[in-house]
Order: structure tokens, then C-alpha cells, then sequence
């Protein structure tokens, strides 16, 4: 235990560095992925067979290029897209160039979750409001988002564990964060005191984003 507590103090600057690193690279990708996943979330419900803007054509569309994208293990996606990083952000190493394999990662898994949240709001209520002369921008904002809010919360709660992990998995090629320390000292090195440490905080991540996700949707529902 000694040894532990002694290489925790040794390492304490390069976890810190790391965790500001994973914490960049998670939070500039998730609100970039929330904003897509979203969108596409919205059109895969409101385009669907038999919904106010239905179009079978954008739908299948969408279907299969979020489906194609989600088969692709994240490590395999990362370095398939190689080039197209480089032309966005100008390299393809350290936490700038992880934050758009991220983006393109997660982005379809959230449009799904956000898509299965939208899908709870029950059709009662939106023809009650379509009765009503509601718009169809109206019932988007109004209705499907509204009502669904506690779900989408949730979702994002997944997204963003999902993400923490991803971002682990890019320290394979230097991108920085625990996921970095963890290959370099804890394997590389065969430091196991530095690999338990970053375990333990990726751990410490999920434990405290899937608290405030819970916390927030349970107070949403009370609403």
C-alpha cells in the first residue's frame, strides 16, 4: 500500500495533466456530439412512416449511414479517418487531434439514444397538440423535446460515459489523457501502481457523470 500511495505522489502531476486532458477532450466533444446527435436524433423521428415531416427517402438515408458508422469499433474509426482529421483540425495526435474521431464516434450512438428518447413521447399527445393547430416546429420544441427531457438526459448520461471510454482507447495513438498515461507508465513501463491509478479515475469519471445524469432526470421527472 505504501508503494502505491509513494508512486501516486511520484505521478501526481502527470495524472493531473491527464485528467485535464481527458476532461478537454470529453467536453468539447460531447457538447460538438450532443449538438449533431441531436439533430440527426430529431430527423430520424420526425421523418419516420407516419410522423409530421415523414420521408422514407431521408429516413432509410440516415438509417443506414448512422447504422454503417456505429459498427465501426472505435480504434478502426479513429485511424480510417486519418486524413479527414488532419484537413479539419491540422494534426492527428494529442487531444486536438482525438476531439474529431470523438465527434464522428459518438455522435450517431447519441442520435440513437436521443432518437429512443423521442420515440417515449406518446403520439396522444402530439395529436393532441397537431388538433390544436400546433406548427410542426411547435411540436418538435414544444412537445418532443419538452416531454422528453428526463430521457434525453439519460441518454446524454450513456453518450458521455461511452465517451469517457473512447477517449481512454485514443491514448493508443498519443492523444493524450489517462488513456495515454495508462499505455506509456502503466503498460509500457509495467508500472501496475500507475495503471490501477488510472483505472481507479476513469472509474471516479463514470461514477460522477453517471450521478449527475441520474440526479438531473429524476428532478426533470418531478417537474
Amino acid at each position: 500500500m505504501g508503494n502505491f500511495f509513494d508512486s501516486f505522489a511520484e505521478f501526481w502531476d502527470l495524472y493531473v495533466q491527464s485528467m485535464r486532458e481527458t476532461g478537454i477532450m470529453v467536453v468539447y466533444s460531447l457538447v460538438i456530439s450532443a449538438a449533431i446527435g441531436l439533430l440527426l436524433g430529431i430527423v430520424l423521428v420526425v421523418t419516420r412512416p407516419g410522423h409530421i415531416y415523414a420521408n422514407p427517402i431521408v429516413y432509410q438515408v440516415m438509417n443506414i449511414i448512422i447504422n454503417v458508422l456505429r459498427s465501426l469499433p472505435f480504434i478502426i474509426l479513429m485511424v480510417a479517418i486519418i486524413p479527414f482529421t488532419k484537413w479539419v483540425v491540422g494534426t492527428t495526435i494529442g487531444v486536438k487531434g482525438a476531439i474529431v474521431p470523438l465527434v464522428v464516434y459518438t455522435a450517431p450512438y447519441l442520435a440513437r439514444l436521443l432518437e429512443s428518447a423521442l420515440l417515449e413521447v406518446d403520439r396522444g399527445v402530439i395529436e393532441a397538440f397537431q388538433s390544436m393547430g400546433a406548427t410542426h416546429r411547435q411540436i418538435i420544441t414544444r412537445v418532443l423535446l419538452r416531454e422528453a427531457r428526463p430521457s434525453l438526459v439519460l441518454g446524454l448520461t450513456i453518450g458521455t460515459i461511452s465517451l469517457v471510454g473512447a477517449s481512454a482507447m485514443a491514448g493508443v495513438v498519443g492523444a493524450g489523457g489517462l488513456g495515454d498515461v495508462a499505455i506509456r507508465y502503466g503498460y509500457q513501463r509495467w508500472e501496475p501502481n500507475v495503471m490501477i491509478t488510472c483505472v481507479l479515475l476513469l472509474i471516479l469519471w463514470v461514477q460522477i457523470v453517471q450521478s449527475l445524469g441520474t440526479a438531473i432526470a429524476k428532478r426533470l421527472r418531478k417537474r
